[in-house]
């Protein structure tokens, strides 16, 4: 069992991490954020992190970087806490299969490394959210990249149901030229069908630069499925 302590040291480690993509060292952290402990504590509490499986340690004299189980961790309690923040709100969208798709896609933007789209079966709708903070990646600062995405996305509304047909929640991850929307290596997506309220048929979806943070992204997918699958 973690300490409110060690909750808010593994929740600020893997942020700056996933803001960074470098090993986090006691005394960044401390540096960097108010935390009201020495850096010697936050060491010491890094250390049990890592020795409960949450963090690891590249090297010996790296920082440390989240595990899958910290991951895991860290975003079930994000959602566990948005949803909690927001419960009324998300009360009333769960009566609606619109809202809620168009709020949960809004969602998963905010939390992911990509550009999060939410389509409805019965009505044929697609949100996508996330366009500012995809195309800040230096992968789109190319005009063709950027462009081949923008089709992409254009082939997804058209062939979605062609493409992606099962109905079981499963999450299927296309790297490079897996991708069945792109025949070029630039990109990721990771896929899977859901159930959205009054048991509307769906698909939610992250794109991005190949290189995207997988782990995370898919940690964060499979804890939403959860979600769904318990109201």
């Amino acid at each position: 069992m973690m300490t409110e302590r060690q909750i808010e040291i593994l929740d600020r480690v893997i942020r700056e991490y996933i803001r960074t993509a470098q090993p986090i060292s006691s005394q960044s952290l401390k540096d960097k954020k108010r935390i009201g402990v020495s850096s010697a504590t936050i060491r010491n509490e890094m250390q049990e992190l890592s020795d409960q499986g949450y963090l690891f340690q590249p090297h010996t004299s790296s920082g440390r970087v989240p595990t899958d189980k910290g991951y895991r961790f860290f975003v079930d309690n994000l959602f566990e806490n948005e949803i909690k923040e927001t419960k009324v709100e998300m009360e009333n969208c769960f009566k609606d299969a619109l809202r809620f798709a168009n709020q949960l896609t809004r969602f998963i933007a905010n939390h992911s490394s990509g550009l999060a789209v939410g389509y409805l079966s019965q009505e044929k709708i697609f949100y996508k959210e996330g366009w500012g903070r995809i195309f800040e990646e230096p992968e789109f600062q190319e005009r063709d990249i950027a462009i081949r995405f923008a089709r992409m996305l254009d082939d997804l509304e058209n062939n979605i149901e062609d493409l992606f047909i099962e109905d079981v929640p499963e999450i299927k991850v296309y790297i490079g030229k897996e991708n069945p929307l792109s025949k070029t290596d630039d990109f990721g997506l990771i896929v899977t069908p859901c159930r959205f309220p009054k048991s509307q048929k769906g698909f939610l979806l992250i794109a991005g630069p190949k290189r995207m943070q997988y782990d995370k992204n898919i940690i964060l997918m499979d804890s939403i499925i959860k979600f769904l699958s318990n109201h």
